[in-house]
């Protein structure tokens, strides 16, 4: 006797429908949708059925809908931030399964932050300077929660800096996954002093656009970083 395939429900497939229009291309940003009448008919579904489709769109950041007369459901403008919130509940379920281990962390952060670096040195402007010199810390006087969200955030900077929004795409989920209490609790002495030196070695050859010092900074961090917590 062979399985019966369930067919998911209609809102799922009419919000399957509309987000591969979407994510194709077919329908761009900013675009409206066609009105909750006309995909009730389109379809051939209710309007309760059209209305949950869209909700389910709108929760995963693919459009927005406004109310009044202008209003409607349009097709969202990218956000790395929003979309990025998408990733993260994946990321993190994977960084804390079996088949994801801290070295397979840190060699995507390398994939990622060296050439950034050097991308971001050459094409950051005076904000992005501003933004990374307010995510710095001080190992002698900030706690551990604090220097973890400063080192997150230093992070993602650099990420924007790069003026790609891949970049911070897929960075922000990076720097949002714990190392987890066993790694954290047993950080050698002097460690957020050592990360506390190489964001300034880096923010330093940002400043000075310098690529491939720049690049070099990266790699020495993320070298630290791996021998310390091998």
């Amino acid at each position: 006797m062979t399985g019966s395939t369930v067919r998911p429900p209609a809102y799922q497939q009419l919000a399957d429908e509309l987000r591969a229009e979407i994510t194709s291309g077919r329908l761009q940003p900013g675009e409206r949708l066609p009105p909750e009448p006309e995909l009730c008919v389109k379809i051939g579904v209710s309007r309760s059925t059209v209305r949950e489709a869209l909700r389910l769109l709108a929760s995963q950041h693919l459009i927005v809908t406004t109310r009044g007369v202008t209003g409607g459901s349009f097709v969202a403008h990218p956000d790395a931030e929003q979309l990025a919130d998408g990733l993260s509940t994946g990321f993190a379920l994977l960084t804390h399964s079996a088949a994801v281990g801290l070295a397979d962390l840190l060699e995507l952060r390398r994939a990622l932050e060296v050439p950034a670096a050097g991308l971001a040195a050459v094409r950051r402007d005076e904000s992005h300077l501003v933004e990374l010199q307010g995510a710095l810390f001080d190992p002698g006087i900030d706690d551990l929660a604090t220097m973890l969200a400063a080192h997150a955030d230093f992070h993602r900077a650099i990420a924007k800096a790069t003026g790609n929004p891949l970049f911070e795409l897929v960075g922000r989920p990076i720097y949002q996954a714990a190392y987890g209490e066993e790694v954290i609790g047993s950080l050698p002495e002097g460690y957020w002093t050592r990360i506390d030196s190489d964001h300034r070695a880096i923010l330093d050859r940002l400043t000075a656009q310098d690529a491939e010092g720049a690049t070099r900074a990266a790699a020495n961090h993320l070298d630290y970083i791996a021998r310390t917590l091998r």
